[in-house]
């Protein structure tokens, strides 16, 4: 069976490893290659996040603070996202640029190392392989219905709005 939490990590990995090949980018154009791509599923990874993944926190975890997880995680997306469109407002290659596309991969960092240590164990311990399942066949169809970023909203969200909407 799918798992949600696999799928997740599958993406943390992909985003991880994607902020890697801009340190081997040599030239602009390479450096617009992976960032367009890469910008592109940060903003996509988290609205499938806030649809799939955080609202079944918000009504499964018991083993920590789904409340807490789900208001840090909110908090995190509408950084990365303001990085994101910082980053698209300037020249590839530019140390404006570089310095949003720096702070998209700090919090975006932190963001994924504490969704890992907090929110995945609480959702493992809260949760039954058949949910996960369920939620991994979610995630697969919104990554379908949103290929290369269609109709992603990028808007940053109230976390005190979202967690009253999806508890």
């Amino acid at each position: 069976m799918a798992d949600i939490v696999d799928l997740i990590y599958a993406d943390h990995d992909w985003l991880r490893r994607h902020f890697l090949y801009l340190d081997y980018a040599t030239s602009n154009a390479e450096l617009k290659a992976v960032w367009e791509v890469l910008a592109t599923r940060l903003d996509t990874h988290a609205e499938a996040e806030e649809t799939v993944f955080y609202p079944a926190l918000l009504k499964k975890g018991e083993a920590g603070e789904p409340e807490d997880e789900t208001e840090d995680a909110i908090e995190d997306h509408n950084k990365i996202r303001a990085a994101v469109a910082d980053a698209r407002s300037h020249g590839v290659g530019s140390r404006a640029w570089f310095e949003a596309v720096g702070r998209a991969r700090t919090e975006n960092g932190e963001h994924l190392d504490e969704e890992e240590r907090e929110a995945f164990p609480d959702f493992i311990k809260s949760t039954g392989p058949e949910l996960r399942h369920e939620l991994a066949m979610r995630w697969l169809r919104f990554y379908a219905e949103h290929q290369a970023g269609a109709g992603v909203n990028t808007e940053s969200r109230d976390a005190a709005r979202y967690i009253e909407v999806n508890s």
